[in-house]
């Protein structure tokens, strides 16, 4: 009986030391950060997709760095592009569809967002391999709308499609604005270098023209130029891109009446999937020291 006692007390104290010996390890290893690059879909949110459908998506791809502070805590920088656009031709809302804008954007984004794991994290450590993860934060996009006219590219801001060129109180939007993206994704460990990530980012915007798209209608007048002869003429292209709806019927662009909703900002959201790289470190566990009179 003796002797078996003796035996458990051994097996304990060697699994207490192994325990000891491996929380020292990973305790030692040091997750310094990551790189990685991305490629996907983004989809657009607004007055031309206002049921938030996601039947039209478009490329996306972006770089980031990562600065980790410990295995759960770190900030992100990243740089992201996203081609969005829509058109009221795939709404379900006859109106929307009679209205018949569209429009195209190139978005090009950086941010600088928190960063946090939800599971300890150590590349290449069983156990330690995933973990799901979320970061917010903000940052600064531009765009710039397009249309076509009878296979031609035109770019609508400089047109100022809702009066802005004539109407002092409709000040023209700029090319950049402000976003604050929400990302929710999950990343998995190949070995101590490399990890794979899926992820979803919504991005909230300070700007209700990403599609060019926004108040009322400024009427067909205000874009027809009246000669020194008495002669009119219409501008072009503004005129017939301000209001699209003669393509399907009698136009509807009557000065005053609505053409976007205001009370509502555009938004975009980016699904990546990627690959990232490790940049890692490890320091000495810190020996205990010995007191000389314990030897005497």
């Amino acid at each position: 009986m003796n002797l078996r006692k003796l035996l458990l007390f051994v097996l304990l104290l060697c699994s207490g030391a192994g325990y000891s010996q491996m929380t020292t390890l990973y305790d030692s290893y040091v997750n310094e950060g990551e790189f990685g690059v991305a490629v996907g879909a983004a989809h657009y949110f607004g007055d031309l997709n206002t049921r938030a459908a996601l039947n039209r998506p478009k490329f996306s791809g972006g770089i980031y760095f990562i600065k980790q502070f410990n295995n759960y805590i770190g900030v992100e920088l990243s740089g992201d592009y996203a081609f969005l656009g829509y058109s009221d031709i795939y709404s379900k809302n006859e109106t929307q569809r009679r209205r018949n804008l569209s429009f195209n954007s190139n978005v090009w984004e950086v941010s600088l967002s928190g960063y946090f794991n939800f599971f300890r994290y150590i590349p290449g450590v069983r156990g330690y391999k995933f973990t799901p993860y979320l970061s917010l934060g903000a940052g600064v996009f531009s765009y710039d709308p397009y249309a076509y006219l009878n296979g031609t590219k035109y770019y609508l801001r400089p047109l100022g499609t809702e009066g802005q060129n004539v109407d002092t109180a409709k000040k023209q939007y700029g090319d950049m604005a402000v976003c604050f993206p929400l990302t929710l994704g999950f990343k998995y460990s190949i070995n101590e270098n490399m990890n794979v990530f899926a992820e979803i980012g919504y991005r909230f915007t300070t700007t209700d023209y990403l599609d060019d798209v926004s108040t009322t209608y400024a009427g067909p007048d205000a874009f027809v130029l009246t000669h020194s002869d008495g002669t009119q003429e219409a501008q072009y292209p503004a005129y017939y891109l301000q209001d699209r709806s003669y393509e399907t019927g009698t136009p509807i662009g009557i000065k005053g009446r609505q053409r976007g909703n205001s009370s509502q900002k555009d938004a975009y959201v980016m699904f990546h999937v990627g690959v990232s790289f490790n940049f890692t470190s490890y320091k000495c566990p810190t020996a205990k020291a010995i007191d000389p009179s314990s030897l005497k």
